[in-house]
């Protein structure tokens, strides 16, 4: 627990030498949401229906944006091979680069979308619920994303591909993610969305670190 702490620092630390990067992701989140109701026309019923869908949507495309480089940098300059060395095991390493990754772009999602959900005049039952489903379905996403970017390492249209790997698992967290919240706003329980929602998190706990260090050990050989 001592060294995955320090390489959680560690992570903490290179995410935050990219703090420009990190910046784009949340300033495209903002910028999304903000630009979409305007699209869309000021109808308050048609945005409060809507305004679920397409926050999860863009929290989603916004996290989409940032696994291109979770080991591309620590790949080209040789701090992975040394990482790999160390004796702890590459399941560590990937563990903590997907907390790190949700430390530095999930937790600013999940603070901004309830205050950008006063634009889509949702209704308040739904604020907590938003905010418990981005608390559960972020990290899974950034869980998934590790295994993602580690397949990728390597590869000249990483990308592309890192879309194409990730999404597919992605879908269910969406689809859950949304009806949990229209079904609060609706006034029907939410107890079972937010079970699959949890269910999925801890798949991708199990998993997606196996998963990940066996991307990376093939992509160091």
């Amino acid at each position: 627990m001592g060294f995955l702490r320090l390489l959680l620092l560690r992570e903490i630390c290179v995410a935050y030498k990219h703090f420009g990067d990190n910046a784009i992701i949340v300033l495209f989140f903002l910028l999304a949401a903000i630009l979409f109701p305007l699209g869309v026309g000021p109808e308050p019923k048609l945005l409060a229906i809507m305004g679920p869908g397409i926050l999860w949507v863009i929290a989603l495309l916004a996290s989409l944006l940032s696994f291109g480089k979770l080991f591309s940098s620590d790949f080209g300059d040789g701090s992975l091979e040394q990482l790999a060395l160390t004796p702890a095991p590459l399941e560590l390493v990937s563990l903590a680069k997907a907390a790190a990754h949700w430390l530095t772009t999930g937790i600013p999602l999940m603070i901004l979308a309830p205050l950008i959900a006063v634009l889509y005049q949702m209704p308040y039952s739904g604020y907590i619920t938003l905010f418990i489903t981005l608390a559960i379905g972020t990290p899974t996403i950034s869980l998934i994303g590790t295994v993602g970017a580690a397949l990728i390492l390597g590869s000249k249209r990483g990308s592309v591909l890192i879309s194409l790997l990730v999404v597919p698992f992605i879908i269910p967290i969406l689809i859950f993610g949304t009806t949990a919240i229209e079904a609060s706003i609706n006034g029907s329980s939410t107890e079972k969305h937010l079970m699959f929602l949890g269910a999925c998190f801890l798949i991708a706990l199990v998993f997606s670190p196996v998963a990940t260090a066996a991307s990376l050990r093939q992509a160091l050989e």
